[in-house]
This record gives C-alpha cells, sequence and structure tokens, in this order.
C-alpha cells in the first residue's frame, strides 16, 4: 500500500484571551491525503481552517496532534528526532521542513521580495535549498517559469510589474521549486478575477498530474473546491463536521452546518431568506 503523503491526527490549538481565559482555534481535527491526492478544508472565517494550514508549515505550532508526512512525523517546534539543536542544526531542519510542504497564499504580492524579478526569486528559492548551482540552476528556473506559464517578459519584471494572477503563478512556482510532497493552497485564488481564477486551478490540475505532488486546498469558495479537489473536509468552529469524497459532499451534504454552506451560495432560484431561516435553526442547536 502507498504511504500517504500527509497524515493529521488529533491537531489541537488554542489561543490566550484578554481575560485570561482561551479559545479554541482547531479543535481534534484529522484527515488523510494520498500521495498525489487533493483535499478541500472549507468554512467560514473563523472555522479553523486557515489556522490548521499555518500549522501544516511551521507558522503555528499545535498544542496537541501529530503531523506525518511521507512516513515522517514531524515533531512540534521543528526538530525531526526531538532533541536540543545548535543554530545550524535548527537552519538545517528548518530547510527540510520546508522541503516537505510548501504554502501558497492568498495575496502573493505580500509573499514576494519586491525586489527581485522573477527569475531571481526563483534562483533564490533554488540556492536557499541547496537544489541546483550554475547551469542547472538556470535550466530548472527555466523549466519552473514553463511549468507556470511565464514567458521571458515576465520573467525579468518585478512584481510590481506583474498581474496579481501572473504573481500568483510565480509563487506557485517558488513552491514547486524545492520539490514537496505537498503543496499548501490557502485561498490562493480568492484575491483574483473569476476567469484567472480559472486558469490558476486548470494549472493547479495540470501541475498535480505531472509532478504527483499532493494539494491541500483551504477554501471558503465551495466552487472552487469541487473544480480542484478529490476529498473535502468542512470545519465549523474548529471542529471538522463532515468529510468524505467531495462530489458526495457538495452533491448530498450528511450535515446541517455543509447544507447551509450550500444554501448561502447565489444560484438560479436561490432564497436569502431560506439560508437565514437554515442559519437561525443552526444556531439554536
Amino acid at each position: 500500500m502507498t504511504t500517504p503523503a500527509l497524515v493529521v491526527e488529533g491537531l489541537c490549538k488554542t489561543y490566550a484571551l484578554p481575560d485570561g481565559g482561551r479559545t479554541t482555534a482547531v479543535d481534534t481535527v484529522s484527515f488523510t491525503v494520498p500521495a498525489g491526492g487533493s483535499l478541500g478544508i472549507v468554512g467560514e472565517s473563523g472555522s479553523g481552517k486557515t489556522t490548521v494550514a499555518r500549522m501544516l508549515v511551521d507558522l503555528v505550532r499545535p498544542d496537541a496532534g501529530t503531523i506525518t508526512v511521507n512516513g515522517r512525523e514531524r515533531a512540534p517546534g521543528g526538530r525531526g528526532d526531538g532533541r536540543p539543536r545548535g543554530p545550524v542544526g535548527r537552519r538545517a531542519e528548518r530547510l527540510r521542513r520546508a522541503r516537505e510542504i510548501q504554502i501558497v497564499f492568498q495575496d502573493p504580492y505580500v509573499s514576494l521580495d519586491p525586489r527581485l524579478t522573477a527569475r531571481q526569486c526563483l534562483h533564490g528559492a533554488l540556492r536557499l535549498h541547496g537544489r541546483h548551482q550554475g547551469r542547472a540552476a538556470t535550466t530548472r528556473v527555466d523549466e519552473l517559469l514553463d511549468q507556470v506559464g511565464l514567458g521571458e517578459r515576465e520573467a525579468d519584471a518585478r512584481p510590481r510589474a506583474l498581474s496579481g494572477g501572473q504573481c500568483q503563478r510565480l509563487a506557485i512556482a517558488r513552491a514547486l521549486a524545492v520539490e514537496p510532497e505537498v503543496l499548501v493552497l490557502d485561498e490562493a485564488v480568492a484575491a483574483l478575477d473569476v476567469s484567472i481564477q480559472a486558469q490558476i486551478l486548470l494549472l493547479l490540475a495540470e501541475i498535480r498530474r505531472e509532478t504527483g505532488v499532493a494539494l491541500v486546498f483551504v477554501s471558503h469558495d465551495l466552487a472552487v473546491v469541487g473544480h480542484v479537489t478529490d476529498d473535502t473536509l468542512v470545519m465549523r468552529r474548529g471542529r471538522a463536521v463532515e468529510t468524505g469524497p467531495t462530489a458526495r459532499v457538495l452533491d448530498a451534504p450528511a450535515d446541517a452546518y455543509t447544507r447551509l454552506l450550500l444554501s448561502s451560495v447565489p444560484r438560479e432560484g436561490w432564497d436569502p431568506a431560506e439560508t437565514v431561516r437554515m442559519r437561525g435553526r443552526l444556531t439554536e442547536l
């Protein structure tokens, strides 16, 4: 049996409140993404989905739970074997973990260095991780640019001279430069025009087929998730309320909250008043 690309078990995260209490952002969330698979994590703002994404890439440290990539558990705090490390060891471990899971954020203009051209950005990622040097690095950069559909003009441009869609393509290329096992996309198309969203989604599907990278797609947009994922996990108030094949979850949801999310999407014959009533009934539960 093939080892899953990602296994998350019992992930928890709480935060301190000003009054001395604590609030739960993520409560015992578990899921598995097979090698080359794709999982959508959906929910409203405050559901905990972005906190899960940030725990996957070490931006937030979980209070409990495990994250395993390709059969190797990622110890909390970035120490692969649980032992103290010196500065050099810590840096090496951080880079190794970054090569396992990469993330693409919603706003590429914030995540990209405005001083670097697209080509310089990719060279920097390769150099940081010791992937390629010299002519091999140049060849790899050209391959990455071609893979995400950026040409010579875009290669020599800085982020401010690129469109939002082009910047997001560059952010995806930078994440792919280290050949990760898992690519996390946190609302990666939410800030783009609908037509550009479609282009990026097609690009991600093609990259997944070509590279075998597993995708974790975090989004509030159920239509987007329906296009790019095999399975979907629905979160509400930090907990997973439903999970299963995307087609089943979106076409025949079992949980009332999932039905509420679907009813909130405008469509022909849509009745917003019914959505309000559904929310009221759910709140009473």
